[in-house]
């Protein structure tokens, strides 16, 4: 096995996965199991198809729950940066090699990923910067507009 890679959050980032986690462990999990006792007053659960379904509603939520878990015990919090260098929640105005624009948040939690190769290209670039972004369909050159946090 091997060891998983640290997570890099923001603070706000945090707070989100571990709302995410508490409605999950709490609410949605007693909705779950108040499913599956009802389903089961259906009678034969061999052709019980409300059973089944809560069943595997009940074995996504569980392995929801365990990832997440896993993401906030491996996470390192980082502090907020500043809008002078890009970092983890920054927002930032890209713009390519044939003058498309672009704008991506860094972040583990539903942007582009810091470890991404967009955002290792990006991470600690400055506003006017051109970096070499290293794709798997190939390499481009972005040069960063602007920078801001939300």
């Amino acid at each position: 096995m091997h060891d998983p890679k640290s997570e890099f959050l923001t603070p706000d980032q945090r707070t989100a996965l571990e709302a995410e986690l508490a409605e999950l462990e709490g609410p949605r999990r007693k909705e779950t199991v108040d499913a599956i006792k009802r389903a089961r007053e259906f009678g034969d659960l061999s052709e019980n198809f409300e059973y089944h379904a809560a069943k595997n509603e009940q074995g996504l939520l569980e392995r929801r729950i365990a990832l997440l878990k896993e993401r906030l015990h491996h996470a390192v919090t980082v502090e907020n940066s500043s809008d002078e260098h890009v970092g983890v929640g920054s927002i930032v105005d890209v713009e390519d090699e044939d003058g498309e624009k672009l704008e991506v948040e860094i972040s583990a939690v539903g942007g582009v990923a810091p470890d991404s190769p967009l955002g290792q290209a990006l991470m600690g670039a400055g506003v006017g910067d051109v970096v070499d972004v290293q794709a798997p369909r190939g390499a481009w050159k972005a040069r960063v507009i602007a920078i801001r946090r939300t």
